[in-house]
């Protein structure tokens, strides 16, 4: 008899980036696999914080809808949930939005409490909240609880002080503890996130890393020749930042860096994706009357390996109060098109680490524009073929979706 699994999360397929793409490719691996999968989620709405089409109409209401996956022995059943989407999300909207889904989604764990158990309840955060689905799930049908983090939500929120009250964070703190003893299994996606996790808790963590597929995303010739498929020439140089588009991102240094260096005629520097702070970063650009900054929207998933190669530099930046509590997902397919990346992170952190071990990248300080402005004149300066042959070959050894998901199946088993 098949294995069947339940996943509760906030975000899922078709979501193009993000912990929905993440989420949707593992039930897609695990159905075929032969999981029984059912997904319990929201409406797509990320990175745009709208809901997307052709949700929009049904978006108001629960709906049912089913995916059929090669090699499934049944289609994965997704139940999409209602819940109040802020078009511009501070703070307090975003607990707002977490608390909404996680009602609604609560509605619908108890209907499925009235079905056939499910062997596994995975639950993937954040929002953090969602464990307390998992641990009610797992009390009355004795399910097996899988925890899984993707962000540190509470220490984000804190530290990034989109939530000052001290006593709201140590009631958060207080229920995540609550829920990472309950767990069967805890799983993060860093070294540095599972260290702050046991910190919190005392067990073990089990490391589950974002993967790639790297039959899908790999290296390209004549990467110059690419460059006019998205309306560039041939000689220009091209920085790339793709991704969401937030705050904590400190995106202000890419403009920064376009001024100083706009007396290189050819380089261009490429801002593609969606987000909250996209207009604004928009209306900076504007006002400094930048004219080697191009904004472009999310590519599609079929010319995504086309656009990432030909990128001469990608840009992977962060807040330095984000180290070690996100871990930048859009590294992954960085490394399997074998790019040359200049990557914002601390000395000691996770990233550093793996980075600066696998000689796979360009480490510079948080929050530095001066760094940044060296790093990318320098990068466009060498050769670097060996940051590209190691990109790849780190991607190949350690990011496969197929060998990260051999090793965790052992933890379901």
């Amino acid at each position: 008899m098949n294995k069947s699994i339940l996943l509760i999360g906030g975000n899922f397929s078709p979501e193009p980036t993000g912990i929905g793409k993440y989420s949707g490719e593992m039930i897609d691996f695990l159905a075929g696999k032969g999981f029984d999968c059912t997904v319990v989620t929201s409406f797509p709405y990320y990175p745009h914080w709208q809901v997307q089409e052709p949700y929009t109409k049904s978006s108001a209401w629960y709906k049912k809808e089913y995916k059929n996956i090669s090699d499934a022995a049944a289609p994965v059943e997704i139940i999409r949930c209602p819940h109040y989407i802020p078009q511009t999300p501070s703070g307090l909207k975003r607990v707002i939005s977490d608390f909404s889904f996680c009602f609604s989604a609560f509605i619908t764990i108890l209907k499925l409490l009235f079905r056939k158990k499910f062997d596994f309840v995975l639950v993937v955060a954040p929002p953090f909240q969602l464990g307390l689905l998992g641990i009610l799930y797992k009390k009355i049908k004795g399910s097996k609880f899988i925890y899984h983090i993707q962000d540190l939500q509470i220490d984000a929120a804190r530290d990034f002080g989109m939530i000052k009250s001290k006593w709201i964070i140590n009631v958060l703190l207080a229920t995540e503890k609550y829920i990472l003893k309950k767990a069967d299994v805890v799983s993060s996606i860093s070294d540095g996130m599972m260290k702050k996790i046991g910190d919190k808790f005392k067990r073990e963590i089990v490391f589950f890393p974002n993967w790639v597929d790297t039959a899908l995303f790999y290296p390209l010739p004549e990467k110059n020749r690419l460059k006019k498929e998205f309306g560039l020439e041939e000689d220009d140089k091209i920085i790339l930042y793709s991704g969401a588009i937030g705050e904590k991102q400190g995106l202000e240094a890419i403009l920064d860096a376009a001024k100083d260096l706009a007396h290189h005629t050819n380089l261009k520097f490429v801002i593609c994706g969606s987000g909250p702070y996209k207009e604004k970063l928009m209306a900076l650009s504007r006002e400094m009357d930048l004219h080697n900054i191009i904004f472009l929207p999310l590519q599609p998933f079929e010319k995504l390996n086309w656009f990432l190669n030909m990128a001469d530099i990608h840009l992977v930046l962060q807040r330095g109060n984000a180290t070690d509590l996100v871990m930048p997902s859009k590294l992954t397919t960085i490394l399997s098109v074998g790019g040359v990346s200049i990557i914002t992170a601390f000395k000691g952190s996770s990233l550093y680490q793996v980075v600066s071990a696998g000689k796979m990248g360009i480490l510079i300080e948080p929050e530095n524009p001066n760094a940044l402005i060296a790093a990318i004149d320098n990068a466009l300066k060498n050769d670097n073929q060996i940051i590209n042959h190691n990109a790849r070959l780190y991607a190949e050894q350690y990011l496969s979706i197929g060998e990260i998901f051999r090793s965790f199946s052992h933890h379901l088993q």
